[in-house]
Formats: C-alpha cells, sequence, structure tokens
C-alpha cells in the first residue's frame, strides 16, 4: 500500500474549507461502525448512545481497549455531517441520525 493509499481525507462541518488525512483504516472500521449504529430519521442518538453502541464494533487491534475511540467517533461524526450522510437534530443533548 503507497503512502497516498492509507490516508483519507477527513472533512469538518464546522471547517469546510479544512480538511485533514488520517488513517484510512481506523477511519474506515469508525465510518461503518457508525453507519451501522445510527439511526436513519430522527429523533436519532445521543453521542454517548453513540460510542456504547461503537465500542463493541470496533476491531481491538486498531482500538485496543477502545484508546483513542472518542477522538475518532467525533471526527468521523463530523465529516459524515459535512458529506451530508449525518445530521443533528436540535436537542440538548445533541442527537445525531443519518440522512
Amino acid at each position: 500500500m503507497s503512502g497516498t493509499d492509507d490516508r483519507v481525507e477527513m472533512l469538518n462541518v464546522n471547517s469546510p474549507n479544512h480538511a485533514v488525512r488520517v488513517e484510512r483504516a481506523k477511519y474506515e472500521a469508525v465510518r461503518d461502525a457508525m453507519l451501522a449504529v445510527v439511526p436513519a430519521g430522527a429523533p436519532g442518538l445521543t453521542a454517548a448512545e453513540i460510542k456504547a453502541r461503537l465500542l463493541p464494533l470496533l476491531p481491538e487491534a486498531l482500538f485496543p481497549g477502545g484508546a483513542k475511540a472518542g477522538w475518532w467517533q467525533k471526527g468521523v461524526q463530523l465529516d459524515l455531517e459535512a458529506r451530508g450522510l449525518m445530521a443533528r437534530a436540535d436537542t440538548k443533548p445533541l442527537r445525531f441520525h443519518r440522512t
């Protein structure tokens, strides 16, 4: 795998003109797990509910003991929002759903 194939651009809905390149394997693992647990349509789930459902789906080899899963969860959530695949409801606490 070349240097460009093992990284992917992660967008941020809060910074539309900014993207970061992150490790593809971790990004795809969290993205796939997140899309599997977040329901389509409102009301959706809170970030804490997503994390509780997400952690068991993440590969232990990439996230030993769930290490750094919270950072990746937030980054992927912002990326999916920027790509129009996920939306947040204006509730307290915030709730997220697939679009």
